[in-house]
């Protein structure tokens, strides 16, 4: 585990807020590389843990994400660092960036570039998917990685088929979670 200080965290939290692209998914994706894997300051449960919380509020699921893991690593002063440091930076260049789309919108290099930065952002969420999905597929009980890929496909097909709402499918795979609990070691 790499030394921890809430002037640290607070560097992580805004390089990673405010220079990763395609929304709150790849962010917290690259937060679990940076604060898991990388620096190890949070288990992986704790990082499942305050990510499914973040999904489940309404707003921008990325600051509430940033908040929560902070919070559990420093408490108030970390989630209301961890917030401004992702949240003030990224609103700035939203500004500078609406600005530039409304000069160049007609230029066609500028769209393109644009186009590829959106397939580019759903890679980043499958990055993201998988690295939330991984370890209950490594295990060796094949119960486990039923229930996984049963829950982690129900919640792509019920938005696809039927439309239903983000809230209601994760209320949806609370409930199921709860009733087809994985089973103890």
């Amino acid at each position: 585990m790499k030394s921890f200080s809430l002037g640290r965290l607070t560097g992580v939290v805004g390089r990673v807020g405010n220079l990763t692209f395609g929304g709150g998914d790849p962010t917290m994706a690259a937060l679990y590389s940076e604060l898991v894997t990388t620096r190890g300051w949070l288990a992986p449960e704790t990082y499942g843990l305050v990510y499914a919380l973040a999904r489940i509020t309404p707003g921008t699921n990325v600051l509430a994400f940033c908040a929560g893991a902070a919070w559990e690593l420093a408490g108030w002063p970390g989630a209301l660092l961890a917030v401004l440091a992702a949240a003030v930076p990224s609103a700035v260049c939203v500004v500078l960036l609406t600005l530039g789309y409304e000069a160049w919108k007609q230029n066609a290099v500028a769209m393109a570039a644009i186009a590829g930065t959106l397939a580019a952002a759903v890679g980043l969420m499958a990055t993201s998917a998988w690295q939330l999905l991984a370890p209950s597929l490594a295990t060796r009980d094949w119960r486990s990685i039923v229930r996984a890929l049963a829950l982690a496909g129900a919640a792509v097909w019920l938005p696809l088929r039927f439309g239903t709402s983000p809230v209601a499918v994760l209320g949806l795979a609370a409930v199921a979670g709860y009733v087809w609990q994985e089973p103890q070691q």
